[in-house]
């Protein structure tokens, strides 16, 4: 008798109908790590990180939050795979099925991701590509539920820069728990109209909004948070001065950050540019919520693997 199908997190949207309760268990976790309380709900289990990019908080991130959960993740870099030498995709995600009960892919090109989740077997869960970045916004949402007690309606996001992979994911998941959302974006950096077109879509459907500005004081104008993100993504490093240059006023310091609601947070997925996106005085001050966000990447992960893992 075959088991219960597999669920892919390849998008923030394949958490529509489990976000709150997510988010509530991400929480519930979190309380209990910090009273010395872990339950190893899913021993045995293994996660292979299939990571094509370098990375500190999410691979830290998901090797941790695997022994948490009583299991083990095992790390692949792929430059240390025969996906390096020219096997496929598909067989390697034929293969790996065989040895593990979920794969974390770090990928360059998100058609990468959706082959290996073809192919796959077992879970598979985007840990960053060129279109979303689905685990870093619910370890946001979770950052802004401890603080608004799990209450996103009426409260409003900004954010400043680049129209990428982590903004594509943070527009979607603020429609989907009701969240505005505003993007001063460049218009030629912004997400593509189907990603807007999706967005605006869930907005409608949970009362929020989503929409995009030109110039970032009109969109932290009343604004309850202030987010941002490197201007040169991994992958975009050929075109670093081009984006400087065209991002040079997007740039959250403090000046912007009093056009905001008195009392918002400033936040940023890390790393940080220094200087560019983010002065040091925002994310050392008071407001910054940044390693929270950083920690929180940790406790969304598990309650993500718990998920995508059911009990055997």
């Amino acid at each position: 008798m075959s088991g219960p199908a597999k669920r892919d997190l390849l998008s923030i949207t394949d958490l529509e109908h489990d976000l709150p309760s997510l988010l509530a268990r991400a929480l519930e976790m979190k309380r209990a790590r910090r009273r010395g309380e872990l339950s190893a709900v899913r021993p045995g289990r293994n996660a292979a990180l299939l990571f094509e990019k370098p990375s500190t908080r999410t691979r830290t991130s998901f090797e941790v939050a695997m022994n948490d959960l009583g299991g083990h993740a095992l790390y692949l870099s792929s430059r240390e795979l025969q996906l390096g030498r020219g096997e496929t995709i598909a067989d390697t995600a034929r293969v790996l099925s065989r040895y593990v009960d979920a794969i974390v892919y770090r990928a360059f090109k998100h058609q990468d991701m959706e082959e290996l989740a073809r192919w796959a077997s077992v879970p598979v869960v985007n840990a960053l590509d060129d279109l979303e970045h689905p685990c870093q916004i619910v370890a946001d949402l979770l950052t802004l539920s401890e603080r608004w007690d799990g209450r996103f309606s009426g409260r409003t996001l900004a954010y400043i820069g680049d129209g990428n992979n982590v903004c594509n994911s943070l527009a979607l998941g603020c429609a989907l728990v009701g969240l505005d959302f505003v993007g001063a974006v460049p218009e030629r950096y912004r997400p593509s109209e189907e990603v807007r077109r999706r967005a605006e879509g869930y907005a409608r459907a949970h009362g929020s909004r989503v929409e995009f500005v030109s110039v970032p004081p009109e969109a932290a104008r009343g604004a309850d948070v202030l987010y941002t993100d490197v201007w040169v993504s991994m992958g975009d490093e050929s075109q670093a001065a081009e984006r400087t240059r065209a991002f040079a006023g997007y740039r959250i310091d403090s000046e912007l950050l009093r056009a905001a609601r008195p009392g918002a947070w400033v936040m940023h997925d890390l790393p940080a540019h220094r200087g560019l996106e983010i002065t040091d005085e925002v994310i050392d001050g008071d407001r910054s919520i940044v390693w929270d966000q950083a920690e929180n990447r940790l406790h969304a992960q598990k309650a993500i693997l718990e998920l995508l893992l059911p009990p055997r």
